[in-house]
């Protein structure tokens, strides 16, 4: 019949949607930096990378959040050469593939309410810390650079205070106004 939607064209148009939403979440990853790119202080604390792979991971699921957050970093260092790959890059690439990935992971098994949308972005924000300082730690150890658990709590918290705020605050707003134009991931 004419008009008729079946199983294979949701689901086509599912996997169409996310990939599409997944390409513009890395557009936004690429050029949101350029809002700071003048001051990189205030990049580093705004951290305006980490809201687009965020919201692709509650929008497109924790596979496209992981691809999208581990390539977001290496590619814009290979388009304008920040940030610098090592470590910041590599560090930056799995912290927010950690983003993506728990982010859609936790939302999908937690149930529907609002609740779960803090529960999944600060579960993620704090285990994205977690392996961002694993990641410095262990490449800074390589080079014989020290980086101490003040290094980890002033990198990872007190300098990105203005940007743990703004991420707490804007997707929770944009995740609850903008599901209902959205397939549910």
């Amino acid at each position: 019949m004419p008009g008729k939607r079946t199983m294979k064209n949701t689901n086509e148009s599912k996997a169409i949607y996310r990939l599409v939403m997944a390409a513009m979440f890395l557009a936004l990853a690429l050029c949101l930096p350029f809002l700071t790119g003048q001051i990189p202080q205030m990049g580093k604390s705004l951290c305006p990378m980490h809201i687009p792979i965020m919201l692709c991971g509650f929008f497109c699921g924790p596979w496209y959040g992981l691809v999208v957050g581990l390539i977001a970093p290496l590619l814009r260092f290979l388009l304008f050469g920040a940030p610098a790959i090592i470590p910041e890059g590599v560090a930056m690439s799995l912290e927010l593939a950690t983003y993506g990935a728990v982010i859609g992971w936790l939302y999908i098994l937690l149930p529907k309410k609002r609740m779960s949308i803090y529960v999944s972005l600060i579960g993620a924000m704090l285990l994205g810390r977690v392996i961002w300082g694993m990641v410095r730690t262990v490449l800074l150890g390589v080079a014989k650079v020290p980086f101490s658990f003040e290094m980890f709590i002033t990198g990872g918290f007190v300098t990105a205070i203005p940007g743990i705020l703004i991420q707490i605050v804007l997707i929770p707003i944009l995740v609850m106004s903008l599901r209902k134009y959205t397939y549910e991931s």
